[in-house]
C-alpha cells in the first residue's frame, strides 16, 4: 500500500493528521526528529531533521504524497527540502499561514510566503491550508488560568482562532481527495471571540475561578519580547490584536465546504483542554 508522508507528526495539527489519515485506512509514515510518542499503531515512523534535506531520502521513498509543516527554522534554507519532496512526490499539502499571495519577483516578508512561491514553481501538485491562529496558543495562558488571573493587552480583540483538528481534516481531504490541486484553504473558528470571553470560556470548562485584567500594550511589549525574545514578532501580534478591536478577526466556511460539517467552536477546544488549566 502506497504510504502517504507526514512531516511534523509530531506536532500540534501533524498529530491528527496522521490519526485521521490512519482512521481513513491509509498507510502512513511519520517523519519525526528524535522520538514518536502517542502515534496510532501500525504508523511507520522514520527519523529526519528538515535542516538536513538530504535526510529525507529515506522518508520519500515510494511517497507520491506529503504532508508538510515548517517549523520556521531560523537561518534554514527551505528551498532544499522542498526540492527533495519535488524530486520523488506528486502531491504536497502545505501548512501555512494567512498570508498574501507573492508574485516571484516580490521579496518575501514571511517565511510562509517564500515556502509557498518554492512550491509553486516545483511542478509538484500543491494545496495550501493557511490557518489562522491555533486555539492550542490559548495554553500560553494556563499558568495565569491556574492563579485566577490573566492578565494580556487588548481584552476586546475578536478573535477566531482554529482547533487543530478542522485544520488537520481539512489537510487530510487534500491530501487523499481530487479537486484541491491549486486550492488555497483559509481554515478559521466559527466565529470571533473576544480574548476576555476566551478566558471565561476556559475558567468554565476547566471550573476553575478566573478574571480578565487589562495589560498596558508598553507592558505588553516589554514582558512578551521578554518571553518570546522576539521584539519584531512582538511588535505584529500588538498591532494585529490592536486591529481586532475594530474589525473582527475573519471567519470563513472553509471547513463546511471541505468537510461537510460545522468548524468546531472554542468551547469543544476548551473542554477538551480543560485538564491543562487546572
Amino acid at each position: 500500500m502506497e504510504r502517504i508522508l507526514v512531516i511534523g507528526a509530531n506536532g500540534s495539527v501533524g498529530r491528527h493528521v496522521v490519526a485521521g489519515l490512519v482512521e481513513r485506512g491509509h498507510a502512513v509514515r511519520a517523519l519525526v526528529r528524535s522520538t514518536a510518542d502517542g502515534l496510532p499503531e501500525g504508523v511507520e515512523v522514520v527519523r529526519g531533521d528538515l535542516a538536513e534535506p538530504e535526510s529525507l531520502a529515506g522518508a520519500l521513498d515510494g511517497v507520491r504524497r506529503v504532508y508538510l509543516m515548517w517549523p520556521g527554522l531560523p537561518g534554514v534554507d527551505p528551498a532544499g527540502v522542498v526540492a527533495a519532496v519535488a524530486a520523488r512526490a506528486e502531491r504536497v499539502v502545505y501548512l501555512s499561514a494567512k498570508v498574501p499571495d507573492l508574485a516571484d519577483d516580490e521579496p518575501a516578508v514571511i517565511f510562509h510566503q517564500e515556502i509557498e512561491r518554492l512550491i509553486r514553481k516545483s511542478g509538484l501538485d500543491w494545496t495550501f491550508v493557511r490557518a489562522i491562529d491555533f486555539a492550542g496558543n490559548a495554553l500560553g495562558w494556563a499558568g495565569q488560568v491556574r492563579e485566577g488571573v490573566v492578565r494580556w493587552p487588548y481584552g476586546r480583540a475578536r478573535r477566531s482562532l482554529v482547533h487543530e483538528r478542522d485544520i488537520a481534516e481539512v489537510a487530510v481531504r487534500a491530501l487523499v481527495e481530487d479537486g484541491h490541486q491549486g486550492a488555497k484553504h483559509l481554515v478559521t473558528g466559527p466565529e470571533s471571540l473576544e480574548h476576555a470571553e476566551l478566558v471565561r470560556i476556559i475558567g468554565e470548562e476547566a471550573g476553575v475561578e478566573v478574571r480578565w485584567e487589562e495589560l498596558e500594550p508598553q507592558a505588553a511589549r516589554e514582558q512578551l519580547t521578554a518571553a518570546w525574545g522576539n521584539a519584531a514578532f512582538v511588535e505584529s501580534r500588538l498591532r494585529a490584536w490592536e486591529s481586532f478591536t475594530h474589525e473582527p478577526e475573519e471567519v470563513t466556511d472553509t471547513v463546511r465546504r471541505v468537510l461537510g460539517r460545522p468548524a468546531l467552536d472554542f468551547r469543544a477546544w476548551a473542554r477538551e483542554h480543560a485538564a491543562d488549566f487546572r
